[in-house]
């Protein structure tokens, strides 16, 4: 079993993205079985203790794929608490960009070119069963990395920045809280302009509030 200070021995942060992208992900495949069980059940303690996470009503969160951190063990708790629940699906004829559909045990699911589980498209074309990002109250994203600064990567296909660049505007929005295994943070990330910013980044170990940007954010 390889230990954590193995995996998440120290990266350049001068690194190009992409090379950053590639180690990040080989690190949290590199966990075993036993080691994401427990980095899931430490996340989702401290998800439920965020005053965020408890307040919300119309909640997006993600089916984990290539080794991501698992936030799924909330969707019980969300729904105890009276929370509707929504993943993303890939939205059709559009360039990079999500829906985000209510999800409960009858929707009918497929599985997207990446390889990810979500609800089907047919079923999600209906307006009454989707929600606009604006009116979710928070959405829990998967990262590929993070630094201590809040600044974060993705997978690179821009499929959250996007859907989520009308938060840089002013007027309702979700809250966006990244998540990860903690191992995949580095001192410090580079930083690309259609990044967008995230309120919160939450892995097993630590909860990342960034310091509020010049738009106030």
């Amino acid at each position: 079993m390889p230990t954590m200070k193995e995996i998440a021995a120290p990266l350049s942060h001068d690194r190009p993205r992409h090379d950053l992208r590639r180690e990040l992900r080989r690190r949290r495949r590199a966990l075993t079985l036993e080691q994401r069980r427990e980095a899931t059940e430490r996340l989702c303690r401290n998800l439920r203790q965020l005053p965020e996470i408890r307040r919300a009503r119309r909640v997006a969160l993600y089916l984990p794929n290539d080794g991501e951190i698992d936030p799924t063990p909330l969707i019980t708790w969300f729904r105890r608490r009276h929370a509707r629940v929504y993943l993303p699906v890939l939205r059709p004829l559009s360039l990079n960009a999500l829906w985000f559909v209510h999800y409960h045990a009858d929707t009918p699911m497929v599985t997207n070119r990446f390889g990810i589980a979500e609800p089907m498209t047919r079923h999600g074309a209906h307006r009454a069963r989707r929600l606009p990002a604006w009116a979710l109250d928070l959405i829990l994203l998967p990262l590929v990395g993070f630094d201590d600064h809040g600044q974060r990567i993705g997978m690179g296909g821009g499929f959250y920045d996007r859907t989520l660049a009308f938060t840089r505007r002013p007027g309702p929005r979700p809250r966006l809280f990244g998540l990860a295994h903690d191992c995949q943070r580095v001192e410090r990330l580079p930083i690309a302009p259609w990044d967008v910013p995230l309120d919160a980044i939450v892995s097993d170990k630590r909860v990342i509030r960034p310091t509020k940007k010049a738009d106030g954010r």
